[in-house]
């Protein structure tokens, strides 16, 4: 290994004990916030890590350590103290996964229905992160100091299909930033209740905790926060004039807790097989196409991902095909009498 003289100006590694790393700032910084100068000068480190840096006493200058975050930036050599990623509290577990993307800066998995997206009380093992942990291993570069995948978009636990993960913390921030933004292409197919009509259009409400039942959600006059769903309706089973079911696509702008689900049954057209937002029972014809396909969960698949690569900047484009108990569903739907 080079020695500290002979390594790269701005980073020296010593193995087991994290990274030494040196920037210099010009005078066209000085009076900047010192953790945007920072930030700016180093842009795989967020400015939220840094400011953790300093509080912790693990920013100098001039041997002199730094721990006002707000403190305006002086011209001068500055010196970065940054520990190894401190061991993820989740257990890593060896649990297969479907991966349709991998590279070092972040990872794209198809997930399966049942999975829940990281530990939460009551669920602390079997999830996407504890599988990621044990699939990702050593190529995680640590999220925020921590050495977990960063997580930047969620689905939920019982909707399957495309979600994408950061391992380290610039693609996080990428990545988070294209969701900010809504720079991103996310599509979902929903087999309802009924069909929507319009048969196409924009469902653009508030979204918060119902008043009535604080584990679920629901569209509110005021308070909760802009939720924007654009729908399709493509094909739909059963009667014509009646439809008893149907296949609508979705396009997220915006991506808030259960937003599809909430969305289309304030449309009267519930995900069939949602046990939370179900609103009464579907006819009997499509109870039974229920029953017969397995189906036990709401019937919501994240089918594509599209976002350009936070890091390279190349355009990435994933696509899921339905699972096999929504795949069987639509087939026994299809069946139905028109």
């Amino acid at each position: 290994m080079a020695s500290e003289a002979e390594a790269d100006d701005d980073l020296a590694v010593e193995e087991g004990l994290g990274e030494l790393r040196r920037i210099t700032l010009e005078a066209t910084n000085a009076g900047v916030r010192l953790d945007k100068a920072l930030a700016a000068a180093l842009p795989d480190l967020s400015r939220g890590r840094i400011q953790a840096l300093m509080a912790a006493g693990r920013v100098s200058l001039g041997g002199r350590p730094l721990t006002d975050a707000s403190a305006r930036a002086a011209a001068g050599d500055y010196e970065l103290d940054i520990p190894p990623p401190e061991p993820a509290l989740p257990l890593p577990e060896a649990i297969p996964l479907r991966v349709l993307y991998e590279d070092a800066e972040l990872i794209v998995i198809d997930k399966p229905a049942g999975m829940a997206m990281h530990p939460a009380p009551g669920n602390s093992h079997g999830t996407l992160v504890n599988a990621l942990l044990a699939h990702c291993g050593e190529s995680l570069a640590g999220v925020g100091g921590v050495a977990r995948p960063g997580i930047v978009h969620r689905i939920d636990k019982e909707t399957s299909g495309v979600v994408v993960v950061a391992k380290t913390d610039r693609a996080h921030q990428g990545l988070s930033a294209l969701f900010a933004s809504h720079d991103i292409e996310r599509r979902y197919i929903a087999l309802v209740r009924g069909a929507p009509r319009p048969e196409r259009g924009t469902i653009e409400t508030r979204i918060g905790r119902s008043p009535h039942d604080r584990k679920k959600m629901a569209v509110l006059k005021s308070g909760g926060r802009l939720a924007v769903t654009h729908y399709r309706l493509e094909r739909t089973y059963g009667p014509a004039d009646r439809p008893a079911a149907s296949r609508v696509v979705c396009e997220l702008e915006t991506g808030r807790t259960h937003q599809i689900r909430v969305h289309l049954a304030s449309k009267g057209c519930p995900c069939l097989g949602d046990p939370v937002y179900g609103s009464g029972p579907a006819s009997e014809p499509v109870r039974r196409a229920i029953a017969e396909a397995g189906l036990a969960r709401q019937a919501l698949h994240a089918a594509v991902l599209g976002f350009r690569h936070p890091v390279s900047g190349e355009a990435l484009r994933f696509e899921s095909p339905l699972p096999a108990d929504m795949a069987d569903l639509e087939a026994r739907l299809a069946a139905l009498p028109g």
